[in-house]
This record gives structure tokens, sequence and C-alpha cells, in this order.
């Protein structure tokens, strides 16, 4: 038998109202579907108010006042409380709190949305059930202060009724008469999709995605969720940025909110527009591609240096390549028993140069090889010839690049190069 104290102490954890608006919003929507069909007017005035209220979202409680990253006029403050309200996602005071606690906190116990416990905690479950840990604090003292969003949060439940549902079917029965439609396609598939496209970003843009700027923390930046969220799938970017008034900076990423925030600007609505230093975006963005350089260098074979393989004098080396196939690149000594089958030559042409040293050959004087060939070739070094190639063959080293010099002019002027 199941223990009842334990049974009671999970039902009171329940948030009963959070849980009612996310189950009956849906359900009525579903049932919406099977009594209303959708008219066309209706989808485009759905999809419409879908990004009217996720703006009121991105532009106005995230990027306003969760993180003042510009300065809006008392006018477009209202308007945007009252596009955010639409979304029915709790007051600017309450969502602004929640959101400053889970950037001072993140991936901590202490943040509000937690990514670490797991993809369905930190996509709905926060909003479902009451957590052991209260969030971390948070400094609201300016939304405290701001009327407006004293405004919202004290009337909030009255402006949503009339925002969040009314508003809608109004709009849909009034001008071309589809009530039901405006309702249900409108209002409650409208807030389904808001909820959850914007919980994507406290999940989805957690664990998928790139870390262009850092990867210390769970943050990531997710084209799909920039896509559903007009632009704040850049998560990545904000997490190291949060003060910017963009979450995409690259001209061809998707961040509608951004280019909002400008129209207002430019409309003079909204001012003081924060971006960080760009020098500093860069400097990010360079550590990161390092770092993951240093992953790539580190899982690469690099050819022996010359400190660690021994040093072979001319004669020693012309006797050991009677018994195997060596010769002599820039001071190098290479076995080339390997690779005489694999030679795009043919293995005539390297036997040709064995016991003798093909720097010329090698470099120009019969073909100018490739990066790809020096760094295979350096990976077949076995020796150091004692003296480098000073006077190999009875040629000193400045007769040897005037042979490699006069080959390339001699292959140049056959192709009509010059």
């Amino acid at each position: 038998m199941p223990n009842r104290g334990a049974l009671f102490t999970f039902l009171h954890r329940i948030r009963w109202f959070n849980l009612a608006v996310l189950t009956i919003t849906p359900a009525i929507g579903l049932h919406g579907l099977r009594s209303t069909p959708l008219r066309s007017y209706t989808l485009a005035w759905a999809a419409m108010y879908y990004v009217i209220s996720m703006l009121g979202i991105t532009a106005g409680y995230h990027r306003l006042w969760s993180h003042r990253s510009y300065n809006a006029s008392r006018p477009l403050q209202y308007l945007l409380v009252l596009m955010g309200a639409s979304a029915v996602q709790g007051s600017v005071y309450w969502w602004a709190r929640g959101h400053r606690s889970h950037h001072r906190y993140t991936d901590t116990p202490l943040d509000p949305y937690n990514a670490k416990r797991g993809l369905l905690y930190s996509h709905i479950g926060w909003m479902l059930i009451k957590p052991s840990v209260k969030p971390g604090t948070a400094d609201i003292s300016d939304l405290k202060k701001n009327e407006v969003v004293q405004w919202q949060h004290r009337w909030y439940f009255v402006i949503i009724i009339v925002v969040g549902y009314a508003l809608p079917a109004i709009v849909a029965g009034i001008i071309w008469g589809d009530w039901w439609g405006g309702f249900y396609y409108a209002g409650m598939w409208r807030i389904t999709f808001v909820h959850h496209s914007v919980f994507s970003i406290n999940s989805l843009a957690h664990y998928l995605g790139e870390t262009p700027f850092d990867d210390k923390k769970s943050a990531r930046d997710h084209f799909v969720s920039a896509l559903l969220t007009m632009g704040e799938g850049y998560h990545n970017f904000h997490h190291q940025f949060p003060m910017d008034y963009r979450n995409a900076v690259k001209w061809y990423q998707f961040d509608p909110t951004k280019w909002f925030i400008a129209g207002c600007a430019a409309l003079r609505i909204a001012s003081h527009l924060r971006v960080f230093p760009q020098n500093e975006v860069n400097k990010a963005e360079l550590a990161m591609k390092l770092k993951k350089l240093r992953v790539v260098q580190d899982n690469i074979q690099w050819p022996a240096q010359a400190e660690d393989l021994p040093v072979v004098s001319w004669e020693s080396f012309r006797k050991e390549a009677q018994e195997r196939p060596l010769l002599v690149v820039s001071g190098f000594i290479h076995d080339v028993g390997d690779f005489l089958d694999q030679h795009p030559g043919g293995r005539s042409l390297i036997r040709s140069h064995t016991s003798k040293d093909a720097t010329a050959a090698f470099c120009g004087g019969v073909y100018e090889h490739s990066n790809a060939a020096h760094n295979l070739l350096s990976m077949m070094r076995v020796g150091v010839l004692h003296g480098g190639v000073e006077h190999v063959d009875g040629i000193a080293p400045g007769e040897r690049l005037k042979i490699v010099d006069k080959n390339r002019s001699r292959r140049r002027q056959q192709a009509g190069t010059y």
C-alpha cells in the first residue's frame, strides 16, 4: 500500500494552476479540431497572433525586462506587456525574476529550469512541480519600481482573459464570422504552440546544437528553436553575452526579435540598444575554434622530430640503403619500402632515387610535390643525415637549388606560362 504521507507531499508539490493551463488549453484545442473546420483567414490570423505573442515574450519579457538590453518608451512598454500576456506565461515580474536566476545559477540546483535535471524537467517539469530547492536570489529592484511591470502584475489575470482568450475570437468573429475558429485556433492552439516553443529554449537549446562561444555551460545555438521563437535559439551566444539586444550576430542568422527592436529604435520608441564589443565576441569565438583544433591536433600522428632520430653518416646511409629502400630528402633519411607499390609514378621511379639525395627531384626538379606528399613523406623518417645535404653527391646546396629553379623555369616555358 503506498505511503500516504509521501503521496500527500507529492500532491502538495504539484502546481495545480499551471497543470490546468498546460493540459486544459490543448485539450480544448483538440476538441476544436473535431468540431470546427480551420479556415484560411483564421489560420493566417493565428500565425500572425503567434508572432505577436512571441515578440511580447522575446522582445519584452526576455530582452527588455530580464536583461535590460535596451530601453523602451512608455507606450512601447505597455504594448509589450499586453503582447507578452497573450502568451499566458505569467507576469513579467514573475517571468523575469525566474529568468535572472536561471542566468545567475545556470546548470546548478538553484537554476529554476536546470538542464542537468533532464530534458523533460527543463522543458515542462519545473512548471508543474514545486522545486525542492528554491531558485537562487536575483536582483529585481528595477522591476519593483517599474510602473508598467507592476500594473501588468496586478491586473495579470484580467489582462490574459482579454488578450489571451477573448481577443483571438473577437477579431475572427467580427471580421470574417469565425468566432469558434478564432477561439480554438488563434486562441487555444496558438497559446499551446507558444508555450512549447518558448519551453524549447530551456530544454532543446540546452541539449542540441553548437557551442561556438563557450562550452562550459549547457546552452547551445539551435536553429530549429530559433525558428520557432523569433531568434531566441542562438542560446550559446546569449548566455555568453546576455545583455546584448541581439541573439544572432551573423547577417544570415534568423533573429526577427533583433530586427523588431532595431525597427523600434528607428521609430525612436526604443533606445540605448546594448551591443557587446565585437572584439570580445570574436575573441570568444576564436578561443572555441582553437580549443576544437587542439582536440583535432591531439588525435593526429605527427612525424618524428630531428632530435629524436639517429644521426647517420653518408657512408652508413649508402651501406644501409643496399639492404632496404632509403633515400634522402632535405637532410632526413626516409624508408620508402612500404610506399614503393603505392607511388603514383611507379615503383621504378622511387627505386631510381634510393641510396641518393632526392631533394631536388622531390622539390621540383622532377615533380613539385604537394603539401600532402610532404606530410606523408615526413612520416617515413628514420634518421638524420650527418651534415644535412651539404655536398651530397658532389653538389653543393646552392647549386642544387639552382638546378631546381632551372627545371621549374623549363617546365613553365614548355607550358607557355611565360
